[in-house]
């Protein structure tokens, strides 16, 4: 899996449950849903992470989270021009 813009992605995903959450109590509050309108909710973050077996976080600027479960960070220079840098090749 891929998580593009990671940095701004997993926030959202965070906090999809509580904004759905906070929506809903003021519908089923004033009567505009059923108290069943909870049962069709987005997955807690804990339910998300179990899909995230094999992930790849891209972004400029990686939070806590991301470099916290990165085994492996890469870094890709770019120059001002938008060309990526030559390849380096080593040589013992």
């Amino acid at each position: 899996m891929f998580v593009d813009e990671s940095h701004v992605t997993i926030p959202q995903l965070r906090g999809m449950f509580a904004g759905d959450k906070s929506r809903k109590d003021s519908l089923v509050e004033y009567g505009f849903r059923l108290p069943s309108a909870y049962d069709n909710r987005p997955l807690y973050f804990k339910e998300i992470e179990n899909y995230m077996e094999k992930v790849i976080f891209v972004s400029a600027t990686p939070a806590k989270y991301e470099l916290e479960r990165s085994e492996q960070t890469v870094e890709q220079i770019i120059r001002p021009t938008g060309l990526v840098d030559p390849e380096i090749i080593l040589k013992p």
